[in-house]
């Protein structure tokens, strides 16, 4: 075959570092742009985009290259300068070192987006900690939690 031709849709989950919330309503949705200009420099798209203070969601369609690993590094190097440089105020913004990266069906896309766009909703009875290991049993990811929270 002469092609590379893929379809590739990812969940990725990450939070701030220490879970602390550092996504203020002045930086939401300006951080959000700049992820997607991240992502659409690597040839990807991004879908959906959201999350509460101390979390994000996106929702990206993705080329084969990078990977997610490279993509993730990028995304959150690239915008924690991004954030330094920006918004002087937010000298302490950091990511968490981990992320969670879950395969999409493009049939499913509908419902990752409502998932995504109902998060402030959703985080009024669930914490972050337990919709991310919720996330981990239904994709069947083990995992010890002792490690999974720097």
């Amino acid at each position: 075959m002469g092609q590379t031709l893929t379809c590739l849709h990812y969940h990725l989950v990450f939070s701030t570092k220490n879970r602390l919330p550092q996504i203020t309503t002045d930086l939401r949705d300006p951080l959000y742009a700049y992820l997607g200009g991240i992502i659409r420099a690597q040839r990807g798209l991004l879908l959906q985009a959201g999350g509460i203070e101390d979390h994000v969601h996106l929702l990206v369609s993705l080329p084969a290259q990078p990977s997610i690993a490279d993509l993730l590094r990028l995304i959150k190097t690239n915008s924690s300068k991004w954030v330094h440089e920006t918004f002087p105020h937010h000298r302490a913004f950091a990511w968490q070192s981990g992320y969670g990266a879950f395969s999409v069906s493009p049939s499913n896309d509908d419902d990752v987006r409502r998932y995504i766009a109902s998060q402030p909703e959703h985080h009024r009875q669930t914490t972050f900690q337990e919709e991310f290991l919720e996330f981990l049993r239904r994709h069947q990811i083990p995992f010890d939690e002792r490690y999974i929270w720097e």
